[in-house]
């Protein structure tokens, strides 16, 4: 195959996929790694003939080719193919540009071929298929050996930053408690950059004094939580927040300080492995004989009698603790399990934006659960000390989503909106197989006068023409059948019907199990529900808005899932 498109037939879509695994921070856009690839893929596509479609460019620009489920330009060229592709040729630099592992991306070819999509690479200007024993070898080859060369990356890189740790050159980012200082080389490059030699980390003052004062409270006995709270009150620098959460101490940030080896001048490295032999993101401690630890006196920010002090104060608490326990940690489960409660996770403070927990307390001679201030009660940096029931606040999310979002009037309007929606395509795939047959039909004609001419005792030059219309009629017979498998009739009826018995089951699921509504909730609920404050002292209540989606709420309805694809749509309601 060429993958020319002959003059008659409409010219075929193309999409692009552009990866590169370290980020280029100092490089200008039109420089970068992906940059290139996409305009060498475009001028690639024009000379074949091809139209390249804007929406089906995916890029991953800073993700390792080890990584899959992460990566969002590759997730959404995946998710593309179903139910069926929109495009008709894929175009990469090279195999490599999928992935570096053997078996992931041999599995991602399969799904690109068998859906119909032609892959190509424009560095080997070829066609990568897997119709033959002999094709598929070669991509395990291939593959294998993109593996192989992560592999001597990944040994080049770790030997490099050994070498690196042993000198105390920083390799982390942001730490608490000191400043990050670049160090550059006199000589500069071509663009007139310096290149950075290494990064250093010099003592923060202002941080300092606060790491001081956690562990002299700490040494004095003073526990995490209070700890977290007496520090918020005082206005003592907080560590920086991560996922936009408000800057204030936690226990959680409490006890990593007390377990950070740098403060007492310790510089630990290769403590924890972030992905496994598979590529994959799974962090986890390595063992302590692999661990790099170089002294660095400059670093020290707590002297050894103050650490020692705070540790066997912690060693005599847990001992403690252990004993009044017989030996069983009551903390919080790490087994991934559900939230007994309905808004743990999907609901926030309108003051501060931090989480709302439940706390159990007893009011007069009952004993109750309330939905509060993750902030003014772990932390004490917040304001807002309102607590509702969590029955009530419960109960007010169920009834507005009940008859607010899933009512009959919201689905039906939605399945009309995602029909209309559906309209436009289908004309066009109509349009595309008038075309198709037409363009057969005047190469049958054109095949009838030839074969005509040469039993009239033709040339060779007309057998050939003969073969080139062949070959081009069979080219179009696999563009209508592929046109006509895009044409999808649509039983409005039938849907809305499946649809409104499914939002029965779904309604009826709200009031019976926490756990069957919490999923729910989450397939509903686009970000999380806010709740704000509202009155003065005596007379104060809750007010909480969000925005909810029926997307995933349609994706799940049996009909629409094998029928119509609901990707790109997003009917939403605010409450």
């Amino acid at each position: 195959m060429t993958g020319v498109s002959s003059p008659e037939a409409a010219p075929l879509i193309a999409a692009i996929y552009a990866r590169k695994s370290n980020e280029q921070t100092h490089t200008a856009d039109e420089s970068k790694s992906v940059t290139r690839q996409i305009e060498n893929a475009r001028a690639y596509a024009e000379r074949k003939g091809w139209q390249v479609a804007d929406e089906h460019i995916y890029v991953d620009d800073g993700i390792s080719g080890a990584e899959f489920a992460k990566r969002p330009g590759f997730v959404r060229l995946m998710a593309s193919l179903k139910p069926r592709p929109s495009f008709d040729v894929l175009i990469m630099s090279e195999e490599s540009r999928l992935g570096r592992e053997q078996i992931e991306v041999s599995y991602a070819m399969k799904q690109l071929v068998t859906s119909g999509v032609r892959v190509f690479c424009y560095l080997a200007d070829a066609e990568r298929t897997l119709d033959s024993p002999l094709e598929k070898a070669m991509l395990a080859l291939q593959t294998m050996a993109d593996e192989m060369e992560r592999e001597k990356a990944r040994q080049r890189v770790t030997d490099a930053m050994t070498h690196r740790a042993h000198k105390a050159h920083w390799l982390g980012g942001y730490v608490f408690g000191y400043d990050r200082v670049e160090e550059f080389d006199e000589r500069t490059d071509d663009a007139g950059r310096r290149r950075r030699r290494c990064v250093r980390l010099t003592v923060n003052e202002t941080e300092a004094a606060a790491i001081r004062r956690v562990f002299e409270l700490s040494a004095l006995g003073v526990g995490r939580r209070r700890l977290a709270k007496q520090l918020n009150a005082e206005g003592v620098i907080a560590p920086k927040p991560k996922q936009r959460r408000p800057r204030s101490w936690s226990p959680s940030s409490i006890g990593e300080i007390l377990k950070r080896d740098l403060y007492r001048g310790v510089y630990v490295w290769n403590r924890r492995q972030k992905r496994n032999q598979w590529g994959q993101q799974r962090p986890q401690v390595r063992d302590e004989s692999q661990w790099v630890r170089v002294p660095a006196p400059e670093l020290r920010i707590v002297d050894d009698a103050l650490w020692a002090a705070t540790h066997e104060r912690l060693t005599t608490s847990r001992q403690n603790y252990l004993r009044y326990t017989d030996g069983k940690l009551w903390g919080r489960p790490t087994n991934g399990a559900e939230s007994k409660h309905l808004l743990t996770g999907m609901a926030v403070c309108g003051v501060c934006g931090g989480g709302l927990l439940a706390r159990g307390r007893r009011y007069g001679a009952e004993r109750g659960y309330f939905y509060t201030c993750s902030s003014f009660w772990v932390r004490g940096s917040c304001t807002n000390d309102l607590e509702i029931p969590r029955e009530m606040a419960d109960k007010a999310v169920l009834d507005l989503l009940e008859h607010d979002l899933l009512t009959p009037d919201v689905i039906t309007a939605a399945i009309a909106k995602l029909t209309e929606v559906e309209a436009e395509p289908r004309e066009t795939a109509k349009a595309k197989r008038r075309r198709l047959e037409t363009a057969i039909a005047k190469l049958d004609a054109e095949l009838a006068r030839l074969a005509d001419a040469i039993a009239a005792g033709g040339s060779t030059t007309l057998a050939a023409g003969i073969r080139d219309r062949e070959t081009q009629r069979q080219r179009l017979q696999a563009e209508l059948r592929a046109t006509e498998a895009l044409s999808v009739k649509l039983a409005a009826d039938r849907i809305t019907v499946e649809a409104l018995r499914h939002l029965d089951e779904w309604r009826g699921l709200l009031g019976q199990d926490t756990t069957l509504a919490r999923q729910i909730l989450r397939k509903l609920l686009d970000g999380r529900l806010v709740f704000s404050p509202k009155g003065k002292a005596g007379d104060r209540w809750y007010e909480f808005a969000g925005e909810g989606t029926l997307a995933k709420f349609l994706a799940d309805v049996p009909v629409i899932k094998a029928m119509v694809p609901v990707r790109g749509f997003e009917p939403r309601s605010r409450g």
